[in-house]
C-alpha cells in the first residue's frame, strides 16, 4: 500500500502538465504510466501542432463553436480562448522551451489547419506530440515532488462507497480515494487524496485509428463503474486523412499537410471536394471532409483517395524536411511524398465526449478530477476543431492543478478501512490468444457499425454482440489472474458500450455522429 496526495492517472499532456503545476504548488504527485516507457501516451503521436491564438482570442472561441455544430459549451471556449495563449507562451515556450518551428525572420511559425479562420497552429516539423511529451517527462522526472510509475495499470477507481469498510459510507457522496494498480503481477492500493484521470481516448477501440494501442477506453470505463456520469460519446471523430493501404497498418498523415496545400483526389486524379464541400474544399471541419471522402470512396468503388503534395513542392517546399516523420513513415510503406501522392482513407482519431467536468476538471465524485481526451469540458461539441486536443490538455491540466491545491484536504485513509486487493476468486491463468481475438472482433464490430455512418439497424448490431462479449469478459475478469491486456478488454468493452448506448439514444445526426436514418435537417 502506498499513499500520496495526488494520483494522476496517464502520462501525456495534460497528466503531466497537471503533475509538474500540484508539484510545483507544493503537494507529492504520483503518476502512473500503463507503457513501460514514460514517453508513452496518446501526446507522443500528435503531429500537427498546438495552438497559439494570443492576439484574436474572440476568433478563436468563435471557430470552435462553429466546427462543434455550435452545442459546445461557451463557458469552456471562452476559458481555452482567454488562457491558453498565455500559459502556452509562459509554459512551453518560456519554461520547458520546447523548439517550435520558426519562419526566416526568427519568429515562431503558426500554420493554419482545417476550420480555422487564421493561422494559428504552432509545431515542431511534424512531430509537435513528440517534442511535448520530451519536454514534459523531462519536467516532470526532475521534479523532487513527482514520482512516475511505469508498466503500471490502473484496475479500478478505489472509491468511499464501493470499497470502504467504514459504516455508512455507502450511503454518503461517493469520495476517489486513489486506484488500485497491477505493476507485474501484483495489484497495488494506492491511496490519493485526490485523483486525477488523464487516460487518453478510445479510437484504438476501431479496426482503422491513427491512435496507440493504449487509447482502449481505460478512464472512461473506470470512472463509468464507480458513478461518474459520462456524456457525448457518440461523437467520436474520424480523421479523412489516415494512411491507408492493403496489408500496412494506418497512421495519422496531419491536418497540417492539407493546410500546408496538399489537395484531396480521386484514383481518376479528380479534385473531388468541390462536389461535397465547395466554399471549404479540404479544410471544411473534419467530420464533412471525412464524409466526403467516405462518399467518393463508395462513389467510386475505391479501397482510398489520394492526397496530392504538389501544390506544396510547386512553391519550393521542401516536404520531407516540413514532414519528416511523414516522410518516413510513409518512405517504410513504398510511398515517398517528395513525388509520390499519399493513399488516405478515414480512421477513428479522437474521443469529443468523456468524463463530464466542470472549469477546473471536477467530476460530479469528490476528490476526482479528469484532464484532457478522457474528458469533457464541452469545449468540442458534436465535432473537434483541429490542434484544440493539445491546448484543451494543457489548460484543463493548469487548472485542475491550482482547483485541487487551492482547496487541499488531506484524506484521513485509516477512517475509511480499505482493504487490498482480493483474489480470492482467481483460479484461471490468463489466455492470451483468446484475449487478443476478442479485442480484434470487437474493433471489427465498432468499425462496421459504429463507425463513420451509423444507423438504428447497425448500432443494434453492435449493442448486441458488444453486450454478449460483455458477459465472457467479464467472468474471465473475475476469475483469471490480470494481466494489463485483460484489463484493457474489460475496459474497452465497456467503453465501446458507452459509445453504442449513447449513440442509440441520439436519433439525429449532428458533427462526427451521423445517422443515415436520422440525415441532417437542410
Amino acid at each position: 500500500m502506498s499513499v500520496t496526495d495526488v494520483l494522476v492517472v496517464g502520462g501525456g499532456i495534460a497528466g503531466l502538465t497537471a503533475a509538474i503545476r500540484v508539484a510545483d504548488l507544493g503537494h507529492a504527485v504520483t503518476v502512473i504510466n500503463r507503457a513501460e516507457s514514460p514517453q508513452e501516451s496518446n501526446t507522443r503521436y500528435a503531429q500537427g501542432g498546438i495552438i497559439w491564438e494570443d492576439e484574436f482570442p474572440e476568433s478563436l472561441a468563435h471557430d470552435i463553436d462553429m466546427a462543434g455544430d455550435k452545442i459546445g459549451g461557451e463557458r469552456a471556449s471562452r476559458i481555452l480562448a482567454d488562457e491558453g495563449g498565455p500559459f502556452v507562451a509562459s509554459f512551453l515556450i518560456d519554461r520547458l522551451q520546447v523548439p517550435f518551428d520558426r519562419d526566416s525572420a526568427g519568429e515562431i511559425h503558426r500554420t493554419a489547419e482545417a476550420a480555422h479562420s487564421r493561422p494559428r497552429i504552432i509545431h515542431v516539423k511534424d512531430q509537435t506530440g513528440a517534442a511535448l511529451q520530451e519536454a514534459l517527462t523531462r519536467e516532470a522526472s526532475r521534479h523532487p515532488l513527482i514520482r512516475i510509475a511505469t508498466s503500471a495499470t490502473a484496475v479500478d477507481l478505489i472509491t468511499s462507497t464501493h470499497h470502504s469498510r467504514l459504516r455508512g459510507a455507502i450511503y454518503e457522496q461517493t469520495a476517489v480515494l486513489g486506484a488500485y494498480v497491477l505493476s507485474g503481477d501484483a495489484v497495488e492500493t494506492m491511496l490519493a487524496s485526490y485523483t486525477v484521470l488523464a487516460t487518453g481516448g478510445l479510437a484504438a477501440l476501431y479496426a482503422y485509428s491513427t491512435n496507440p494501442e493504449g487509447a482502449r477506453g481505460d478512464g472512461f470505463a473506470m470512472a463509468d463503474r464507480c458513478g461518474a456520469h459520462i456524456v457525448d460519446m457518440e461523437y467520436v471523430q474520424f480523421h479523412p486523412t489516415a494512411f491507408r493501404r492493403e496489408g500496412c497498418p494506418a497512421f495519422l498523415i496531419s491536418e497540417a499537410v492539407r493546410g500546408e496545400g496538399g489537395i484531396l483526389l480521386n484514383l481518376a486524379g479528380e479534385r473531388f471536394m468541390e462536389r461535397y464541400c465547395p466554399d471549404l474544399l479540404e479544410l471544411a471541419p473534419r467530420d464533412e471532409v471525412s464524409r466526403a471522402v467516405a462518399l467518393e470512396m463508395r462513389r467510386t468503388a475505391a479501397a482510398n483517395v489520394l492526397l496530392d503534395l504538389s501544390p506544396l513542392r510547386a512553391r519550393g517546399m521542401d516536404v520531407s524536411a516540413r514532414f519528416p516523420g511523414i516522410h518516413r513513415t510513409c518512405l517504410g510503406m513504398g510511398v515517398d511524398i517528395r513525388t509520390d501522392s499519399i493513399p488516405v482513407a478515414p480512421a477513428a482519431h479522437y474521443t469529443c465526449g468523456g468524463i463530464r467536468v466542470d472549469g477546473w476538471g471536477r467530476s460530479n465524485l469528490r476528490n476526482m478530477y479528469a484532464v484532457g481526451e478522457v474528458s469533457c469540458t464541452g469545449l468540442h461539441g458534436a465535432n473537434r476543431l483541429a490542434s484544440t486536443s493539445l491546448l484543451e490538455g494543457l489548460v484543463w491540466g493548469k487548472r485542475a492543478a491550482e482547483n485541487i491545491c487551492g482547496n487541499f484536504e488531506r484524506e484521513d485513509f485509516a477512517r475509511w478501512e480499505i482493504p487490498d486487493w482480493d483474489i480470492t476468486e482467481v483460479v484461471a491463468e490468463p489466455n492470451l490468444e483468446w484475449s487478443a481475438q476478442m479485442h480484434a472482433r470487437l474493433r471489427e464490430v465498432m468499425w462496421e457499425n459504429v463507425g463513420l455512418v451509423r444507423s438504428e439497424e447497425t448500432l443494434g448490431q453492435a449493442w448486441r454482440e458488444v453486450s454478449a462479449m460483455a458477459i465472457d469478459v467479464e467472468e474471465a475478469y473475475r476469475h483469471t489472474r490480470l494481466t494489463d491486456l485483460l484489463v484493457g478488454l474489460r475496459n474497452a468493452v465497456q467503453a465501446a458500450l458507452l459509445v453504442i448506448t449513447q449513440a442509440r439514444r441520439n436519433r439525429g445526426s449532428r458533427g462526427c455522429h451521423y445517422r443515415e436514418d436520422y440525415p441532417p435537417a437542410e
